[in-house]
């Protein structure tokens, strides 16, 4: 079952803010978020039957305490601004923050809470040097680049930022630019039907497809970026040609342990076989290891993938994906200026952040990956004022499973700061209350290497948020 891990706060989605006045029910019921979150009232005398099938208690106060670590504790309900009698928008204080939170009441007494999604998060008395000291805080390895394109200037923020480091599911772009390559050599046509390949573990939108079901190159590509779907990306491997993939991936900066460019379906084998994870390990060169995966491609096929422990990485340095945070903002500039408007448009279907946040921007697009112990999450983006930033980073621990949400956190903070840059408010800087809207809670992370079914279809473009897939 995926596991939603920033969409967690869910019942049934909110509607557009259009300020009317709050029933009773609604104000007394977001009045009451405190008191809930910290559980002084009982997890089912505030929340409908529905949101709890949905959203198990323990589940919940896992990722409240998530928030409470990255925020502060919960102190008082701020603001409430009304959509509908019976939904709207609470604004709830933190210690170091003020979320926006998404609320829609049962019109029916008791009034019980149908909805609850926290939308946004904006830090108080936020700065650069705190988003450089929390990020450094991490554990294990990470490194982080905020860097203006088009210009030759120092980047706004680097970490660590040609440090090559496992990127998960990121390496995806290389595939998304080798196809947008050759479309614009004439080699390829979106529109190219192509065969989808046997199913991958962790494919949202074709787990239950036909094997040698036809597809457009458009439609895999887009499966691909926007859920993350590995079966998905295993076609377009296949169709795009491994050898292209590689020389692509080198062009743009990828670490030569990286060569060659493993299938999702080969990692997840790799990594359920010991004899052959080891094997892998020990290649010093891509020659070394394409020779293996040709003289086991059949043994591959047939491995068993094992099911993946949630809280412990799996030989996260040596099969995986890897590149430096300045590595794939090279991708993402090529995306950019060599990329095709419909490849651009493929990496915006799931820009990484809610809608409110999203439409801050000229454009946003956005690819992630994380598993245990990696997490990597990528942007480009346009301001409105028609700068161009790539915004990147990783975090890997081998030792234990990383958190997600504080990473999303951090990197949604490190957007705010290009918007800040790029059209100052209030007297401008992060103090102003530089990235309003970003969500902590839809940001699609998606991390590879835990066997599980698909539940559904793809979910909103505000998250394909968190299932563990590559």
């Amino acid at each position: 079952m995926i596991r939603w891990l920033f969409a967690i706060l869910v019942g049934i989605a909110a509607p557009a803010i259009a300020q009317v006045s709050p029933d009773p029910a609604l104000t007394q019921r977001a009045n009451q978020l405190p008191e809930v979150l910290s559980g002084k009232i009982a997890y089912d005398a505030y929340f409908a039957e529905s949101f709890r099938s949905a959203v198990p208690e323990a589940q919940f106060r896992q990722i409240n305490a998530q928030l409470v670590a990255a925020n502060g504790a919960v102190t008082k309900v701020e603001g409430i601004a009304a959509a509908t009698p019976f939904s709207g928008t609470v604004k709830l204080g933190y210690e170091r923050a003020v979320a926006s939170v998404q609320i829609v009441v049962d019109s029916a007494a008791p009034h019980l809470v149908t909805g609850l999604r926290i939308t946004g998060a904006e830090t108080r008395d936020d700065s650069v040097a705190k988003l450089t000291a929390d990020f450094n805080a991490l554990s294990g390895e990470k490194a982080i680049l905020i860097r203006e394109l088009g210009k030759d200037a120092p980047p706004l923020l680097a970490i660590e930022a040609d440090q090559a480091g496992a990127i998960g599911s990121g390496f995806k772009l290389w595939l998304l630019a080798e196809a947008a390559r050759s479309v614009k050599a004439g080699e390829r046509r979106w529109a190219d039907v192509v065969t989808l390949g046997p199913d991958a573990p962790s494919s949202a939108t074709t787990a239950n497809w036909p094997e040698d079901a036809p597809v457009t190159l458009h439609t895999a590509a887009t499966a691909m970026i926007s859920v993350s779907d590995n079966r998905a990306t295993d076609t377009m491997l296949a169709a795009l040609g491994r050898d292209k993939v590689d020389a692509m991936a080198k062009r743009l900066g990828a670490d030569e342990q990286s060569i060659p460019v493993l299938s999702t379906r080969e990692a997840f084998a790799l990594k359920s076989n010991a004899t052959l994870g080891n094997q892998w390990a020990a290649m010093a060169d891509a020659a070394g290891r394409r020779s293996l995966l040709a003289a086991n491609r059949a043994a591959m096929a047939m491995q068993p993938l094992a099911p993946g422990d949630a809280s412990t990485p799996r030989a996260i340095n040596t099969i995986e994906w890897f590149a430096s945070p300045a590595a794939m903002a090279k991708a993402l500039d090529w995306l950019r200026t060599e990329g095709d408007d419909t490849a651009r448009a493929i990496l915006a279907v799931n820009p990484g952040v809610a809608p409110a946040m999203a439409e801050r921007f000229a454009y946003l697009g956005y690819k992630g990956g994380s598993e245990p112990g990696v997490i990597a999450m990528n942007y480009l983006l346009k301001t409105r004022a028609g700068r161009w930033f790539a915004v990147t980073g990783f975090w890997n621990d081998p030792a234990k499973a990383v958190d997600d949400l504080r990473f999303a956190t951090l990197m949604h903070r490190a957007l705010g700061w290009c918007r800040a840059k790029s059209s100052p408010e209030r007297g401008g800087g992060p103090a102003a209350g530089w990235w309003r809207g970003i969500t902590a809670n839809a940001a699609p992370v998606e991390g590879p290497l835990h066997h599980r079914s698909s539940s559904g279809g793809p979910p909103p473009r505000s998250g394909e948020d968190r299932a563990t897939r590559p």
